[in-house]
């Protein structure tokens, strides 16, 4: 007989390739060892959840997808020391913390990535989340699966936020707006005075001429097909825009640039793009990848330009970042009116979560956030 606590929630269920959002009650376990139960207040939406919901990643279903939660804790596992109940956190990304990359400050990178963050289950292959029949729904999505009024996180992936800080706007923090900024000032490394290309004005590419702005680039360039991300943009801190539709990237960034930029960041996942990328890239200039194509998608590129000019290419996961430090400081950054990334968010109720991913999809909403109800 099984004797485990659990609690009635409401979640957003996958059951189906492609299919829509469900809101269903189920249950979900109390937090164990190193563990928090967070009730959440309001999650973002990623391209990631969407894909995932398609299959382009294998992630098992049923399941609780959403990875940018933002809520309170609400019970705390018997090893937990960092937190406490009542605390405001972010939830982030999943990691072992005992390989490495984690002991080396590189949690993003850690060996167990994959599992922690697509596995569908926690490490030892359980789910917290049962639905109405018993049956295992699964979840441990980036260590929370915040579609749902309750998560589970760890202590670990859990970051504590000021509770004076607008908890309901924060949760994207977690992931897409940590990975474009922290992809400029942690990965790249812009430089005061240098030249940055976006290629892709999205909630990710957007951050990301945030971070530049923050950064001191006497130059940033964003590029895309939509004319008013473009308007965005320029309000956000970019100096130069580029329609995609209208012009060639390649030749008018090099035009702009004086022969290229020293940074560039593809966020859109299209491996065109990323070509793109590299060309626009001025000698020893880098280029970051966070643009997440189907697995097992290749890219061209050619590799004499690549060597003469002493470019690199860098994949980036996360942005590079340590969340415990990198979320607090994308919070005061905002706090300063310096990272103004609420213009890039809409507001939905949960039970429009179809609607949001509608809107995502058609590129209408650059950022959906869900609000739980209050």
């Amino acid at each position: 007989m099984n004797t485990t606590i659990s609690r009635a929630i409401t979640a957003a269920v996958v059951r189906g390739k492609g299919a829509p959002f469900t809101l269903e009650e189920v249950n979900i376990r109390e937090p164990e060892g190193v563990e928090v139960l967070v009730r959440v207040v309001a999650t973002g939406m990623c391209h990631t959840d969407l894909i995932v919901r398609d299959q382009l990643y294998p992630v098992p279903l049923p399941l609780v997808l959403g990875h940018e939660g933002a809520g309170v804790v609400e019970a705390i596992g018997p090893n937990v020391t960092r937190l406490a109940v009542g605390d405001h956190v972010v939830m982030s990304y999943g990691f072992c913390g005992g390989c490495s990359p984690c002991d080396h400050g590189h949690m993003s990178y850690c060996k167990e990535f994959f599992g922690r963050n697509f596995g569908g289950s926690d490490a030892d292959g359980k789910c917290a989340i049962t639905d109405r029949q018993g049956e295992a729904v699964h979840d441990h999505f980036f260590a929370q699966s915040s579609f749902a009024t309750y998560a589970i996180s760890t202590e670990d992936s859990a970051v504590k936020v000021s509770k004076e800080a607008p908890l309901e706007l924060l949760g994207p923090l977690g992931c897409g707006i940590q990975t474009g900024a922290g992809a400029v000032i942690n990965t790249l490394g812009v430089r005061p005075g240098s030249r940055f290309a976006a290629l892709g004005a999205g909630a990710v590419g957007l951050s990301a001429v945030m971070a530049a702005r923050v950064a001191g680039a006497a130059m940033i360039i964003a590029i895309d097909v939509v004319p008013e991300r473009l308007a965005l943009a320029m309000e956000l801190g970019a100096t130069h825009v580029i329609n995609a539709s209208h012009e060639d990237v390649v030749e008018r960034v090099r035009e702009l640039g004086g022969g290229g930029v020293d940074y560039a960041l593809e966020s859109t996942g299209r491996t065109e793009v990323l070509r793109q990328g590299v060309d626009v890239l001025a000698g020893r200039g880098t280029l970051g990848v966070v643009g997440a194509p189907p697995l097992g998608h290749e890219a061209a590129f050619d590799v004499n330009d690549l060597l003469l000019g002493g470019k690199s290419i860098r994949g980036i996961v996360e942005g590079d970042s340590v969340a415990r430090d990198f979320i607090p400081q994308l919070v005061e950054l905002h706090r300063q009116g310096r990272f103004p990334f609420d213009r890039l968010v809409k507001f939905y109720d949960f039970e429009d979560i179809n609607q949001a991913a509608e809107d995502s999809e058609r590129g209408l909403t650059l950022k959906p956030i869900l609000r739980m109800a209050r």
